[in-house]
């Protein structure tokens, strides 16, 4: 498969509908040079196509991690447009292994010479072959169902690392226990990156802030006045009390 095709076909599996136009700009060639080599992709029915866009035809039998990227796809990706356009050129980003984190690193390929580390196989993959960006793979052992190092070498690296912004995601918000996750071992690597970062990022879409079956219990760590939280629509007034310290930022719609 060429390099052009690969990275077609990673696009629209991970964003599920992406324009033809907006694949040009990401890849930084044509137009017609993404329907010529998307054809066979479509041809083959590794990819559907509609008019002016190109279809993933993924489903939920997917692993995990892929299977997540496709809940809630049209408000993840808002929230990723919105946080491309706050970090700017040239900045250095810790990024962490949720499912939003993924579509934010693939929003990032239009930024330029970003220095980025993460214990994220698919974020390391997704800006390690863009020409000029710096990406340090955090960890050496990586788990089965998301591709994610949380291993001592992992922890290592990311303590190392000073950036600008660390970018984190949450399972779960609850008004007054804050953001949730479902692992101790995000919650130490989200410490972790937040010590080192200048500010934080924390992207949710808005079906977090509802109650959920399957409840996480552990508590991201506090994040800061100046930090920022990226969600897809305003939260209910529940939380009001929780994000008054934090910058809101509503992103627009999928």
């Amino acid at each position: 498969m060429s390099k052009y095709k690969a990275q077609i076909l990673h696009a629209v599996n991970m964003r599920g509908t992406v324009s033809v136009t907006e694949l040009s700009q990401i890849l930084g060639v044509s137009d017609q040079t993404i329907r010529r080599v998307s054809q066979p992709l479509v041809e083959s029915g590794e990819l559907d196509k509609v008019h002016g866009a190109l279809v993933s035809n993924r489903t939920a039998s997917d692993p995990p991690f892929l299977a997540r990227m496709n809940q809630n796809r049209s408000a993840k990706v808002a929230i990723a447009r919105l946080a491309a356009e706050i970090v700017p050129d040239g900045a250095s980003v810790a990024i962490d292994t949720g499912s939003t984190s993924g579509f934010i690193a693939q929003a990032l390929r239009t930024r330029q010479k970003l220095t980025v580390v993460t214990n994220s196989a698919f974020v390391a993959s997704t800006l390690a072959i863009i020409p000029g960006n710096r990406v340090s793979m955090a960890g050496t052992q990586l788990r089965d169902h998301d591709g994610a190092a949380f291993d001592r070498s992992a922890f290592d690296v990311i303590e190392r690392m000073q950036v600008d912004f660390v970018i984190l995601s949450a399972s779960m918000v609850d008004a007054e226990k804050g953001f949730l996750v479902h692992e101790q071992c995000e919650v130490d690597m989200a410490n972790a990156m937040l010590k080192n970062a200048a500010q934080a990022i924390m992207s949710v879409d808005q079906s977090k802030f509802l109650p959920q079956s399957h409840r996480p219990a552990l508590r991201q760590p506090v994040l800061r006045s100046s930090d920022i939280l990226i969600t897809d629509a305003p939260p209910p007034a529940d939380f009001d009390a929780l994000l008054r310290d934090l910058d809101l930022r509503i992103a627009g719609g999928g």
